[in-house]
């Protein structure tokens, strides 16, 4: 076909008479009687409950299609398209209903601990104990006023799903062109695209000229696909059917005509955001540690009241009082403070991460990230800019030169392989590809308002900016030769061709562009340092094979003189150029810079990193080696190979998808069940992407990352969003993470300690036939003046030296390891006891028990005073540990101490408390008695320390 056909045909799809096309009678009749519904296929009859018969459109002819669809090339009539529209609904994408301010509301009280702390309340309310349950339920109230607040904002931030549809589209119907939303789009329309539109509905192409389009959003792979009219086989992969345009894809070059087979939830993008929708999310990590420990503190709860209460009713204690003891220990060994010193912490640090870059959705996600063993990361977008860069070139004579610089930007230098810039000559072999490539190219690359904008393919694009950092102004050059016919690139020739002249009366010259097996069979000549010189092709092929196993996508450059006497025929078949080569150009979507730095402190951190990519297994496995996630084939898998392996439920394949570490050319359903297998193999996978394809994925994962520049697809399934796009904010959040469940485990540490102290010292006294150490309100008070402030000022700690140093957590361990059950039962039972052996001297010594109990609280307060020191860090010695690394502590614990001295000398208080002023020899008594806790827990931790070095010097000799 001849450069001026293409021209025709592609006015023609857009200016012809709509009669010229044929138009099956027996479907003209169907269409007059109205009887669509008879002849629809299932997949469009049965939309509405998604009983789908899928009709292989890409490989039936115009007129089957047709008639299948009861359509024609003029387009439906307008009552036909109101009738369809009715019938399958509008041309918008399933979605999720977002929760509304009432379910957020109730969303706060869905904890086991929050569920035994209302019981509490609920019975003091039946007790008429008022003083009590008003403290109970004023703890509740202030945890689900925090959660709502954050969950609200967060939601109401939340990027909207149905945008991606939201455009305007060019249709035929009855033979006018029309303008319409693609919302009113239905099965059957006529629909024409050009450069720049927005597919607005799956389309069986029908007419189509020089057509690419970019689908990185649904496949992941960031060069355009090229789009044909022809007839393909049945059973053809959904990657390579290139007569079918998918919505929500952008075309990039040319124009094409379909019509719609698929709307809505029937297209590939709504397939996948109905597999969202339905997807269940994997719980959060701190969601099953917190289910877990409510659960067994809530047992060990009971089981202690039970115990407590069968001793006091042996004793003869009435059974109101007994009950009365019961609620007391409840209340003194259910650590009520934990779920609003949860709620701050993660709040904390959702801020923080919000300075770096992190937008969190729901606070839950905060530790989430920071758990994870796993992140399985998208390649385009993600580890690399989406931007295809000209980085080798190859010259004839076998000089290999870098070119710096990501993306599209025109800023960087090109230098051989040894660092030296290049000499005159080699040079002018630069200049001569790089003016040739300009020449034949229809890209744009230009700078606008101090910004550098784009449009056209990718690899036209490369090349400007190439021609930029080479000092060469693609306009000046352009705005120099005068074009005389140009040959667009098409899958079929794999070139693109331009005849021009550079004066007014000079001879014609050619310049080509495009695929070495294209344009090497023109070439007779090859240019070098030398000169011009016979054509060497095993040279050539061997340099173009070594860039395609690094992973490059390569273009080869040629120009020539065309003979005289060609007609309108520019094809090269006909024309039959003498073209003289004049390199190899690499190009490659570049890795981010921030990225290699990343991934490294991924893997100090003991996260593994996968990489999961639609993309070409050899452009896949070059950047995964360049990062370090991978080495060799044996670690790579392909979504054919996925297949093979058999159902995603087997063994088999489960444990063949653990081992890879790079998933190359595969469909979004496998990027799905690839994280469903590392999720079942009990890993904590964080997924990373930017596309409608990496929404299954994100949906299914412990934790879901979006980057900020991708489809709001991926934003609305993620957990969280990364602002600046780079993934070293990733593991920034990875960092919060882990600080926020540091401090988390502070919180619990100090609550769940200070807990077991209070049932030491009631169990003790109970045992021993005493009266009940303190009164329900002031265990109350108690767990307010130091708990409730300084759980929430802990929160606010900074991070220790070693958070990306240390290994993950093992997905089955609880909030509660070794370390912290041995350090909570020491520090619990030291205060306990001492506390225990306090109480038993100030009843022995006669003091009246209101009395004593106004001591021993005061006593209490200042254990819990300096034991929060000791929370600060599990490893590190409280001296150790600098106050400047939280300020917030420090005034919490003077300030609470002040509450309670001056609470002891206000009338109100002392009636409420039973409490009254001490002297002040009295409370430095019990201020270095208090002081003890610390003695005893920097030992522990000198022990253990001493230990840990031995163990390391004896494995040091193994």
């Amino acid at each position: 076909m001849t450069f001026q056909r293409d021209i025709q045909e592609v006015l023609g799809i857009f200016l012809q008479d709509p009669d010229t096309l044929d138009e099956n009678k027996e479907h003209q009749d169907l269409r007059k009687k109205g009887n669509h519904s008879n002849s629809l296929p299932l997949e469009l009859d049965n939309a509405k409950n998604h009983t789908t018969t899928v009709t292989p459109w890409y490989s039936l002819e115009t007129e089957e299609i047709f008639k299948k669809l009861v359509t024609s090339s003029k387009g439906l009539e307008s009552e036909e398209a109101a009738k369809r529209l009715q019938e399958y609904g509008k041309n918008i994408l399933p979605t999720k209903k977002p929760p509304g301010i009432t379910e957020i509301i109730l969303h706060q009280f869905k904890s086991p601990l929050i569920y035994i702390l209302i019981i509490a309340g609920v019975i003091s309310v039946l007790l008429d104990d008022l003083r009590d349950a008003g403290f109970i339920f004023l703890v509740v109230v202030i945890n689900a006023v925090i959660g709502t607040i954050q969950e609200w904002k967060a939601e109401k931030s939340a990027s909207q799903l149905q945008t991606i549809l939201k455009i305007m589209s060019r249709v035929r119907r009855e033979g006018a062109e029309l303008k319409i939303s693609a919302e009113e789009i239905v099965p059957g329309d006529v629909v024409l695209i050009e450069s720049g539109s927005r597919i607005p509905a799956d389309l069986r192409i029908l007419y189509v000229s020089n057509l690419t389009i970019d689908e990185s959003l649904l496949t992941g792979e960031s060069a355009a696909v090229e789009k044909t009219a022809n007839v393909l086989k049945e059973n053809t992969p959904s990657s390579d059917r290139h007569n079918i345009a998918y919505a929500g894809s952008t075309v990039i070059t040319g124009r094409a005509c379909g019509v719609v087979t698929a709307t809505g939830s029937r297209t590939e993008v709504g397939m996948i955001a109905r597999a969202v929708t339905e997807t269940e999310s994997a719980k959060p990590p701190l969601l099953l540690r917190m289910e877990d420990f409510s659960q067994k503190i809530g047992i060990a709860v009971v089981a202690a009241s039970g115990v407590m209460s069968a001793v006091a009713l042996l004793q003869g204690i009435a059974p109101v009082e007994v009950f009365f003891l019961a609620i007391a220990l409840i209340v003194s060994a259910i650590p009520e403070g934990l779920p609003v010193a949860v709620t701050v912490a993660l709040s904390i640090a959702s801020t923080r991460m919000a300075k770096r870059n992190v937008i969190v959705r729901s606070l839950s996600a905060v530790e989430s990230l920071g758990s994870c063993t796993t992140i399985a990361t998208d390649k385009t977008g993600t580890l690399t800019v989406n931007q295809q860069t000209a980085k080798i070139v190859v010259l004839p004579s076998g000089s290999y030169f870098e070119i710096s610089g990501e993306g599209y930007l025109p800023v960087g230098e090109i230098k051989r392989i040894d660092g030296v810039s290049p000499d005159t000559e080699e040079l002018k072999g630069l200049q001569k590809l790089v003016i040739a490539a300009t020449i034949c190219n229809e890209g744009s690359l230009l700078q606008e308002s101090k910004e550098w904008v784009h449009h056209g393919d990718a690899m036209d694009v490369a090349f400007l900016a190439l021609a930029f950092k080479l000092g060469i102004n693609p306009n000046k050059v352009r705005n120099e030769v005068k074009v005389v016919a140009e040959v667009p690139f098409e899958s079929e020739r794999m070139y693109a061709a331009v005849y021009y002249r550079q004066d007014k009366n000079g001879s014609t010259k050619i310049a080509v562009k495009g695929a070495m097996e294209a344009i090497l069979p023109y070439c007779t000549k090859m240019n070098s340092l030398e000169g011009v010189i016979p054509i060497d092709p095993d040279l050539l092929n061997r340099e173009l094979n070594s860039l395609m196993e690094k992973g490059y996508r390569s273009l080869v450059v040629a120009e020539g003189l065309v003979p005289e006497g060609i007609n309108d025929d520019f094809d090269l078949k006909s024309v039959k150029p003498e073209l003289t080569f004049l390199g190899i150009t690499g190009f490659i979507d570049p890795l981010r810079p921030d990225v290699k730095d990343a991934v490294q402190t991924c893997k100090k951190a003991g996260i593994d990193v996968i990489m999961i990519t639609g993309d070409h297994p050899k452009t896949a496995l070059a950047i995964a080696s360049e990062l370090g996630i991978a080495y060799s084939k044996d670690e790579m898998i392909t979504g054919r190979e996925i297949e093979e392996l058999g159902g995603p439920e087997l063994p088999c394949c489960i444990d063949a998808l653990d081992k890879a570490r790079v998933f190359a050319r595969v469909t979004p359903v496998q990027k799905m069940q690839i994280v469903d297998a590392l999720v079942r193999k009990g890993h904590f996978v964080a997924v990373t992407g930017d596309g409608v394809n990496d929404a299954p994925a994100l949906r299914r994962a412990n934790i879901g990352v979006a980057m900020g520049s991708g489809t709001d697809v991926a934003k609305d399934t993620s957990s969280m969003i990364i602002t600046d796009d780079t993934f070293s904010s990733i593991v920034a959040g990875v960092e919060e993470g882990r600080i926020a469940y540091d401090n988390i485990r502070k919180v619990t540490y100090l609550l769940v300690s200070t807990g077991l102290a209070e049932v030491v010292l009631f169990i003790f006294a109970i045992f021993a036939g005493l009266p009940i150490p303190l009164i329900a309100v002031q265990l109350l008070w108690l767990n307010l003046v130091t708990n409730g402030i300084q759980g929430v000022a802990l929160a606010f700690e900074a991070g220790e030296p070693g958070t990306m140093r240390r290994k993950p957590r093992k997905p089955e361990e609880g909030i509660f390891n070794n370390l912290m059950i041995k350090q909570t039962l020491i520090s619990g039972i030291t205060i306990g006891i001492i506390a225990f052996a306090i109480w038993i001297w100030l009843i022995r010594e006669g003091y009246e028990e209101n009395w004593a109990r106004n001591l021993l609280l005061l006593l209490m307060v200042l254990f819990e005073n300096f034991h929060v020191f000791n929370c600060r860090s599990e490893y590190r010695s409280a001296f150790h540990v600098p106050l400047r690394n939280n300020y917030f502590l420090v005034l919490g614990v003077v300030l609470m101490q002040g509450f309670h001295i001056s609470a002891m000398h206000v009338s109100i208080m002392q009636k409420l408390l039973s409490i009254s002023p001490v002297s002040f020899e009295t409370w430095l008594i019990f201020l270095i008695i208090a002081g003890i806790i610390i003695v005893v827990m920097e030992i522990f931790k000198r022990i253990r320390s001493a230990h840990e070095s031995d163990t390391l010097i004896e494995n040091s000799f193994i």
